[in-house]
C-alpha cells in the first residue's frame, strides 16, 4: 500500500450518498489534517536537515577523535623513546664516570705507591748516612781517645814550643794527630741525601 501524500489528501474526490457526513466539515477536518501533515512534513524535513548536518559533525569529530588517538599514541611512544634515550644516556654517562674514576684511582694509587717507595729509598738513605756518620764519628772518637793527652814535644820542634811549655806543645801534637785525621782537608766525605 503506497503512502498517502498531502497531494493525494487535497484532491481526495469523496462520492455523494444520502446519509453522508456534512460536506462542509469534511472538507474543513481534512483542511486541518494537511495543515498538520503540512507542519509535520516541515519539521520532519528540519530534523532530517538537523540530523544531517549533526552526522556531519558526528563524522568530523570521529574524525578528530582518530587523530587526537593518534597523535596520543605517537607522543605516548616519543615519550618512551625519550625516556629510553635518556636513561641510556644516563647509564653511559654513569659508566664512563665510573671508568674515568677508576682511571684516575688507579693513577692516584701508582703515584701514591711510587710515592712510598721513594720515601722507603730516602729513608734507606738516611738510615746508611746515620750509620756511616755514627761509624766515621766513633772511629774519629777513638782516635782522639788513644791519643796521650802529654805527648813529648818531637826533636825537630823550634826553640819556642819548648819554651812555651809542655802542655802547648802536647796540644800542638793533637791537633797534628786531628789534622792527620781523614777528613779530606776538613770536609767530611759523606753526604746526607734528601
Amino acid at each position: 500500500m503506497a503512502k498517502i501524500t498531502i497531494i493525494d489528501i487535497q484532491h481526495k474526490e469523496f462520492k455523494k450518498s444520502l446519509q453522508g457526513y456534512d460536506r462542509n466539515e469534511v472538507n474543513e477536518f481534512l483542511d486541518e489534517i494537511i495543515e498538520t501533515l503540512e507542519d509535520e512534513n516541515s519539521m520532519r524535513t528540519a530534523l532530517q536537515g538537523e540530523i544531517a548536518e549533526l552526522r556531519e559533525r558526528l563524522s568530523h569529530f570521529k574524525t578528530m577523535e582518530e587523530s587526537l588517538q593518534s597523535t596520543l599514541l605517537l607522543a605516548t611512544r616519543t615519550a618512551d623513546e625519550v625516556k629510553a634515550a635518556a636513561h641510556k644516556e644516563a647509564d653511559l654517562i654513569k659508566q664512563e664516570a665510573r671508568l674515568t674514576a677508576e682511571r684516575e684511582i688507579s693513577a692516584l694509587s701508582a703515584r701514591i705507591e711510587e710515592s712510598r717507595r721513594e720515601a722507603d729509598r730516602h729513608q734507606d738513605t738516611a738510615e746508611k748516612a746515620k750509620s756511616e756518620l755514627r761509624s766515621l764519628l766513633m772511629s774519629h772518637l777513638s782516635l782522639i781517645e788513644r791519643v796521650p793527652a802529654t805527648a813529648p814535644a818531637p826533636a825537630t820542634a823550634e826553640p819556642a814550643a819548648t819554651a812555651a811549655g809542655p802542655s802547648e806543645a802536647a796540644g800542638d801534637a793533637d791537633t797534628d794527630q786531628i789534622a792527620q785525621l781523614p777528613l779530606n782537608n776538613g770536609s767530611p766525605t759523606h753526604q746526607l741525601v734528601e
